[in-house]
């Protein structure tokens, strides 16, 4: 076999570039223009904490595939080095890699691990003593069910449990940062990294937000970017199902944020997505409480109510009323943006999501009730919205 036989082709497009302006920064996070060779000028996205801090006139050097390739994420190109200014080295006690043997692996602490604070509360943890966790199959869900909660009950302590379904960095979510004051925190999982606290699991990062962040509710979901083939189970998103059975596993109350769209121009998301009834109606076995919201169109209403017909008796449809929700989402403090299209073009989509979130937060349990329930000789079973 010839050495060039043996080479493997190239996975990624590099290009050499010099910067020439900065734009907009947030989290971890800088936005440049940078001039390529024969390209011209192009957007790009620096991480601080991976790269330095990129000037202008610093020669760069840059990951463009996607970007090439116009897809949903690419709207930048990605700094991976600034090769005549390396940034010191880390200085860092964590022990937990994440982005693991890829070259821009990263060092992080993770709450889990020994040494740490928290390791021996996590160590000890094994339930969520049935706290509820909204889990939705695209970032875009977020802003949506956080406004739900909080517009139920303003003084509830959220944390968001971020997966790595999708984008790697927590920084490079413009939501997650905008929405830092109205969260008790934020948890990356997996391979996932940049959050205030760092787990090795999905797991781990819900009993981290019940037992370190003191969250009343959680919302589940991956990164921004999520990946899809127009297959049922070609999607990253079928990941949700699976962080339903983690919450129940440990102990938490499972709520199924429903993607539901009349705006979709491809039939397989109008009424209930497929995603969402792979997902919850198939990968999340040990079930999970599906809320659809009032207040949709009777002809969306009907599709909503003839797709969840199917689901199998483990999952519990509630309908929740949404009086004030349209006004809530109107105030979002953030742009809700779903596959391009807006509030209220996908009103829907959000109205179900802020449906999912009120719901949840109905099951937090007042003041003196949780005390009254462990009391109880008799389980007390979770109130509907319905």
């Amino acid at each position: 076999m010839s050495s060039a036989a043996s080479v493997p082709a190239s996975r990624i497009r590099w290009r050499r570039g010099k910067v020439t302006g900065t734009g907009r920064a947030w989290r971890d996070a800088l936005e440049l223009t940078v001039e390529v060779p024969d390209e011209g000028e192009v957007p790009a996205l620096a991480h601080p904490s991976l790269v330095g801090v990129p000037e202008v006139g610093d020669d760069v050097l840059l990951n463009t595939t996607a970007l090439a390739q116009n897809l949903g994420t690419g709207g930048y190109a990605l700094v991976v080095a600034v090769p005549d200014r390396l940034p010191p080295d880390p200085e860092t006690t964590g022990h937990l890699v994440k982005a693991r043997y890829t070259p821009l692996q990263v060092t992080v602490q993770g709450v889990d691990e020994q040494d740490t604070e928290h390791h021996a509360a996590i160590a000890d943890a094994d339930d969520l003593g049935g706290m509820p966790v909204v889990v939705a199959d695209l970032h875009s869900a977020l802003p949506a069910v956080l406004i739900g909660m909080l517009a139920t009950d303003p003084d509830l302590k959220v944390a968001y449990v971020m997966t790595d379904g999708g984008a790697l960095p927590a920084a490079f979510s413009r939501t997650v940062t905008a929405l830092k004051s109205s969260l008790a925190g934020v948890v990356t999982v997996g391979q996932a990294y940049g959050g205030d606290l760092e787990a090795v699991t999905l797991h781990t990062g819900l009993l981290a937000a019940k037992h370190v962040l003191g969250a009343d509710l959680a919302i589940v979901t991956q990164g921004p970017g999520n990946l899809g083939t127009g297959t049922p189970w070609g999607f990253s998103g079928v990941a949700a199902g699976e962080a339903c059975n983690a919450v129940s596993v440990l102990g938490g109350l499972p709520v199924g944020a429903l993607r539901i769209s009349d705006a979709d121009p491809r039939p397989r998301h109008r009424g209930v997505s497929h995603h969402s009834l792979t997902a919850f109606g198939r990968v999340a076995l040990a079930g999970v409480t599906l809320v659809a919201p009032r207040g949709l169109s009777s002809e969306l209403g009907g599709q909503v109510d003839e797709d969840l017909a199917s689901q199998p008796e483990r999952n519990v449809v509630v309908w929740v009323d949404t009086d004030g929700l349209d006004i809530a989402l109107g105030l979002s403090p953030v742009p809700l943006r779903t596959m391009g299209r807006g509030y209220p073009e996908e009103r829907a989509y959000f109205l179900a999501a802020a449906a999912a979130g009120r719901y949840a937060a109905l099951q937090v349990p007042v003041a003196g009730e949780a005390a009254e329930a462990d009391d109880a000789e008799a389980p007390v079973e979770p109130a509907t919205a319905d």
